[in-house]
Parts: C-alpha cells; sequence; structure tokens
C-alpha cells in the first residue's frame, strides 16, 4: 500500500464509514438530558470521563515510574476532556483509568466501559465498523524486532520463520497478507500483549517479533536493549493511529476537532509532540523522533479557529 492510499483510508475512517451506531452510541437524544447525546449526556451525568490506557506502548501510553498512565496519546485525550467541560460548562469533570489491552481495546469502547482510547490504535476501515476514530495522531508501521546482526533486507526475510505478533494488533493481518500473496511459509505466534511478545524473542523461542516500528524502538530503549535486537527491514504496513471513541458519537466528534483546533492554534501541539518523542521520558527512555511530513499536514488542517457558535 502506497503511503497517499494510506492516508485516504485514515480519511475515509474518519469521515465515517461503517456500520450504523446502537441507540446507546448514536446521536440519538438520551433520556433526561435535553439537548445532549451520547458520551457527552453519560458524562453530564456521572461527571466522569473514563480514559483507557495502555502500560505498553510508549510514548504513547505507559506507566511513568510512579505507576501513573502517561503518554503523547493520554495528553491528547486530557485536552478533549478539557474541551469536553468547556461544552459541557462545568469545571468538576474527573478523570478515571481504565487499563486496556491490545485485545480488550475496542471493545471497551463498543460497551462503554471507556469513553476515550487513548494508545496506538490503528484506524481501519474495518474497525471503523463498530468505533470510531479521531484525526491522525501519528503514523507508524508494521517492522519487525530480531537479533542483532540478523540479515533481515526486506518482507522475503520472513520465509520460514517463527514471528511472535500481539493479540488484537493489525500487524498480525498485515504478516498474513504478505504470507498468503507470497507464500512464505511464516509461522505466527500471538501474545497478550507486546512485553510478551518481546519476551519470546528475548527467549529465541520466535525468530522476530513484528509490530508498529515506534513502538519496537520503545520496547529496545525500555529494555536497554540496543546492544541485542535491532528492528529491521521494510515497512509492512502503514498504521494511522488515531483517539477512539463511540461509533458515530457526533457530538463527540465536534469536541475532538475543538480540542485539537485549540492545541493547534495555541500553539501547544509541537512542545506536545517534543515532550514525548524528543526528550527523555518520564521512565528515562528516549525517542529522538522528529514529527513526520504527514503529520505535520494533518495537524495543518486545524490552524483555522472555530467560530464560537460552531458545534
Amino acid at each position: 500500500m502506497t503511503i497517499v492510499r494510506a492516508f485516504a483510508l485514515a480519511a475515509a475512517v474518519v469521515a465515517g464509514l461503517g456500520a450504523q451506531p446502537t441507540l446507546a452510541q448514536s446521536g440519538a437524544p438520551v433520556p433526561g438530558e435535553a439537548g445532549l447525546t451520547g458520551t457527552l449526556a453519560k458524562v453530564a451525568r456521572s461527571g466522569e470521563v473514563r480514559l483507557g490506557y495502555r502500560e505498553d506502548a510508549p510514548p504513547f501510553s505507559f506507566l511513568d515510574r510512579a505507576g501513573r498512565p502517561v503518554g503523547y496519546s493520554l495528553d491528547l485525550c486530557n485536552a478533549i476532556v478539557e474541551a469536553m467541560a468547556e461544552r459541557l460548562g462545568r469545571d468538576d469533570l474527573t478523570i478515571a483509568y481504565r487499563k486496556v489491552t491490545a485485545e480488550t481495546r475496542l471493545a471497551a469502547v463498543e460497551d462503554g466501559a471507556v469513553d476515550l482510547e487513548c494508545g496506538s490504535t490503528t484506524a481501519s476501515l474495518e474497525r471503523a465498523k463498530a468505533v470510531s476514530f479521531s484525526p491522525l495522531i501519528f503514523v507508524a508501521g508494521t517492522k519487525v524486532l530480531v537479533p542483532k546482526g540478523t540479515p533481515w533486507p526486506d518482507f522475503k526475510s520472513l520465509a520460514g520463520k517463527t514471528i511472535a505478533v500481539t493479540l488484537g494488533t493489525t500487524n498480525a493481518a498485515a504478516i498474513r497478507a504478505l504470507d498468503a500473496k507470497f507464500h512464505l511459509g511464516v509461522k505466527l505466534v500471538e501474545s497478550p500483549d507486546h512485553e510478551q511478545s518481546y519476551k519470546l524473542l528475548e527467549e529465541g523461542a520466535v525468530d522476530g517479533f513484528a509490530t508498529d516500528d515506534i513502538l519496537l524502538a520503545g520496547l529496545v530503549a525500555r529494555h536497554k536493549a540496543q546492544d541485542k535486537f535491532a528492528v529491521a527491514g521494510e515497512l509492512l504496513s502503514y498504521e494511522p493511529y488515531g483517539i477512539v471513541y463511540a461509533h458515530d458519537d457526533k457530538p463527540m466528534e465536534a469536541v475532538i476537532d475543538r480540542a485539537f483546533r485549540a492545541l493547534v492554534v495555541g500553539h501547544e501541539i509541537d512542545p506536545l509532540y517534543d515532550r514525548w518523542f524528543r526528550r527523555r521520558l518520564p521512565n528515562g527512555d528516549r525517542f529522538a523522533v522528529p514529527m513526520s511530513p504527514q503529520l505535520e499536514n494533518a495537524w495543518k488542517a486545524f490552524e483555522t479557529p472555530i467560530a464560537p457558535d460552531r458545534e
């Protein structure tokens, strides 16, 4: 898939392609909350916003040294919570953090266990049948982590290999598609989370671990394994990330748009990005990853301030 096609796909997802929403997740009025619908109505009743976080996805969503959920995606979600508070005319909203995994994150949004999933989740047309995605927040791609020194020029290096993947990720589908097309004879081993997939590689149970390149870099940094493992080969897929929220929740779409626009117009998005991708993280890791031209262009779409009467 070319980068142009990948971004066209992301745009289509953000535009709201997918199945019909359920009543609880749609724009249908919620009894007892005049003028409010969906997530906003629920938050107005409870005064609480539930944020889904990941423990294993630095710098997007992880635990700092004190065990607190932090990260780039959580900062974006916090900005959305501020926009929700402004929309509701309240200053007393509280945040409740709910742990999710790659396998459980989408279901958590679907069943209302979390209001926003703040991790490293790829927007896809298939997923958009059940949940909605914010505009683009990052672009990653599937690569393979292998023992340092392993020859791995391109995707053909997968031939005959045993590869670890994490349950609930799009990376497994990318590897399966290549295997089916080129008859590579790849054996996939699925693990519940990235740490366990990494452990399989560390123990020598697999030949490589496939997931998004930025997440692999985070794992190598966290485990101080730069002398043991390397992120190898070409990109095997493009992964446009977004914040996940309830399917076809139009009021939330407007709130997210307002939050992102406020970050750009207020010149806050560059410092926010630098905090997580250029500077040393709260857990001591450091990425030094500049913002991609594709992401810069995505943020530029929010340079025009929202009119006071726009919702």
